[in-house]
């Protein structure tokens, strides 16, 4: 079976999408899937490119028992609309960030992350609002959604 690549979007990649990518990596080695995903994480800005992903997020992760390495923010590449099956932004700027940056989305591959919840809004980004508690909430609420989402639709046991 070939790999189910997904890419965690947000502005800057110091926060909110390498939380996602670190918690949905936590939850699929929990369901013992690690070999069945590809899972990463980028920014849509260029501002925060080269930079360490953010203390708030680091002390966040560590607090709940999420494995994570080292983190340097990357920016959405044209090349990763065809390399990842699904592109998850972290809130609706991002969504029409990414459809502007990839000028559509032909295959249905860009999803706002909490809309596989039942609570379709974005993921506050905690460089403004400083709530990492209420963020890490919503990535694990929409990466458990998305990864159940994922198996259902897959038929991965």
């Amino acid at each position: 079976m070939k790999k189910i690549s997904i890419l965690f979007v947000c502005l800057g990649n110091i926060c909110r999408s390498p939380m996602a990518e670190f918690v949905m990596k936590n939850i699929v080695a929990q369901k013992n899937l690690s070999n069945i995903f590809e899972i990463a994480s980028a920014a849509t800005s260029r501002e925060e490119e080269g930079n360490p992903m953010h203390y708030g997020t680091r002390r966040k992760l560590k607090e709940k028992g999420v494995p994570f390495e080292n983190h340097y923010a990357t920016v959405i590449k044209r090349s990763d609309y065809e390399k990842y099956d699904y592109i998850i932004g972290m809130d609706h700027s991002n969504i029409k960030d990414l459809f502007a940056f990839f000028g559509g989305d032909s295959n249905g591959k860009i999803k706002l992350l909490l809309s596989f919840t039942d609570d379709e809004r974005s993921v506050a980004d905690p460089w403004y609002t400083g709530n990492f508690d209420k963020t890490y909430d919503d990535i694990l609420t929409g990466c458990t959604a998305l990864a159940d989402w994922l198996t259902k639709k897959y038929g991965i046991k």
